[in-house]
């Protein structure tokens, strides 16, 4: 990894020049732990305050970093001439949080506001344009968020998955027959936490080699989550914050969460994209269904995309960005 800035997608700023997007790495503060961030600046972007500028706050996928897709669309959205905002989520990456890779559903939510917080106290934003982008599990988060949270006033996300009813049920609903087993093994696993064991899961096997991940990735169907999960987070566009793990005990929390309950309390206009050969693609299908309370929505599909081939293949990002671009412009 030789971008100073720790990047890994393509195309990534590795210096701020005079007449391009510029990258400010950032830090601030949500409920008392310290958040890392990236700040992206349009080309000439007048910081002074004399011209507003629309931003948009980009949440990452679980396990993943601002450094990876995170951070690709969050200079796409830049050199579209918004001001974009992508960080850490608080116990994971460069943010502060103890313990490490907790996943919370409440604390992935605040860092979305309070990302808003923070393109809100920004001179040159025009703080009523601001709008939200999710990507995977970073887009049923700012689902939630922009639930509750009127300041965002434009909502998007890619390749949503939804945390909570996967949790729970298993990919696919496969495994509803255990929920209560599972639930039971994480109150075990919140136990040992209080002694010092904090116990992890993922879907990357541990200090794996590259050639363990091959061969586990060998394994999976082709163009499916897990499968183009090991060849994205593991061997491809690997960042040592991005581990593809999260605390067993946080399941006590993610299982009571479900994306889906409360969507008819979005208000905001919405766009939900998602590839068109996606197995994930039916939480994209059943949130959208469930945004009752907007008339403006579009749920645009990418055709011959799976999941994450949505994250780094030029074609499907360029369709996911222009989507993006018309959609942020037209509404903020």
């Amino acid at each position: 990894m030789n971008n100073p800035f720790g990047l890994v997608y393509e195309g990534a700023i590795t210096e701020n020049l005079p007449g391009r997007v510029q990258i400010r790495p950032v830090t601030y503060e949500v409920e008392g732990i310290k958040v890392a961030a990236n700040l992206y600046l349009p080309a000439d972007c007048d910081e002074t305050g004399d011209v507003k500028y629309p931003a948009v706050a980009v949440a990452h996928p679980n396990g993943g970093c601002k450094e990876q897709v995170a951070g690709l669309y969050t200079q796409r959205l830049a050199e579209s001439g918004f001001i974009a905002l992508v960080c850490d989520a608080r116990y994971q990456g460069e943010s502060g949080g103890e313990p490490r890779l907790r996943d919370y559903p409440a604390n992935r939510i605040e860092d979305i506001s309070g990302m808003v917080d923070y393109l809100t106290l920004l001179p040159m934003v025009d703080a009523g344009r601001i709008g939200a982008l999710g990507i995977c599990g970073g887009g049923g988060y700012t689902l939630a968020a922009a639930q509750t949270d009127k300041r965002i006033k434009a909502v998007a996300t890619l390749s949503m998955f939804n945390s909570g009813r996967v949790r729970r049920n298993g990919f696919m609903d496969s495994a509803v027959s255990t929920i209560q087993q599972r639930l039971r093994r994480s109150a075990e696993a919140r136990n040992e936490e209080l002694k010092g064991n904090v116990q992890y899961e993922g879907f990357l096997p541990p200090k794996a080699t590259d050639d363990e991940l091959r061969a586990k990735r060998a394994e999976l169907p082709e163009n499916t989550l897990y499968r183009d999960g090991i060849e994205y987070y593991g061997l491809s566009h690997r960042h040592p914050n991005a581990t593809g793990s999260y605390t067993t005990a946080s399941f006590m929390k993610l299982m009571a969460f479900d994306v889906e309950d409360r969507m008819g309390l979005i208000d905001q206009p919405l766009l939900m994209i998602a590839g068109e050969k996606a197995d994930t693609l039916y939480m994209t299908q059943d949130a959208f269904d469930k945004a009752t309370g907007t008339d403006d929505k579009e749920l645009c599909l990418i055709e011959g995309a799976s999941h994450i081939r949505t994250y780094w293949v030029k074609e499907y990002v360029n369709k996911a960005v222009s989507k993006l671009d018309t959609f942020f412009k037209d509404n903020l």
